[in-house]
């Protein structure tokens, strides 16, 4: 055999070891990106601008919904639709606050509406759900992509069980929250992650079963369990 056909065998194997490995290349690379972006809020939140317009407007936000029973929450463009628009407000980086849930070891950013961007950078708030500032009949929902392009983000949400902590952190506070029951259900069937009246929610929503193209949701309903220890 030739140099030539040696060489091309060689950039074949080449080629094929990076076309194998870049799915996880990519995947680490996202990975990291949205830890640091997680970690760079925790580390800001405690000194950071209190926002008091910002809570005002998305406390009125969380009321509304209630009031108007979720009227909006009737397509992809309403799940998109942030809670409102941090960049008004002087926040740059759109970053909302910081998920974390102890059993999957997984810390993610959380975004205001649940656009591609968003859902490719950490985890996303449904639109038309209640923002993630807890309170009474409120239910935020909370989505993420059940592994994306490397990244494993919701992928092991099996692993929640009935009783698991799961915590958000926003600009103001950290709010404790404790799964109590999980669901699998059809993509249309909206009214199951609505929000509850005189319940203080966060529900979790990926794609199931896993690589499935989404045929149908898995979800996982935490209710606030710090409340009575602020008071």
């Amino acid at each position: 055999m030739g140099k030539k056909p040696l060489l091309f065998a060689a950039f074949l194997a080449v080629l094929g070891a990076c076309l194998i490995l870049w799915p996880v290349l990519h995947g680490s690379r996202l990975q990291s990106q949205a830890a640091d972006a997680a970690q760079s809020f925790l580390e800001q939140q405690a000194e950071a601008p209190q926002y008091p317009e910002l809570l005002a407007a998305l406390q009125e936000y969380n009321r509304q919904l209630y009031a108007e029973k979720q009227s909006g929450l009737m397509d992809l463009a309403a799940c998109q639709a942030p809670a409102a628009d941090l960049t008004a407000y002087g926040i740059a980086d759109e970053v909302f606050g910081v998920l974390e849930i102890p059993t999957m070891d997984l810390t993610m950013p959380i975004y205001l509406g649940a656009s591609d961007e968003h859902l490719a950078a950490g985890a996303a708030v449904l639109g038309n759900t209640s923002a993630p500032i807890g309170g009474d009949n409120t239910n935020c929902v909370i989505a993420g992509h059940r592994g994306w392009q490397g990244a494993d983000y919701f992928r092991h949400i099996d692993l929640l069980q009935v009783g698991d902590e799961v915590t958000v952190t926003n600009l103001w506070e950290k709010l404790t929250y404790t799964v109590t029951d999980i669901q699998i259900i059809q993509p249309h069937e909206v009214d199951k992650i609505k929000i509850q009246p005189n319940r203080d929610l966060l529900t979790l929503l990926t794609c199931h079963p896993y690589a499935s193209g989404g045929r149908q949701r898995y979800v996982v309903y935490c209710e606030r369990t710090d409340i009575q220890n602020e008071k």
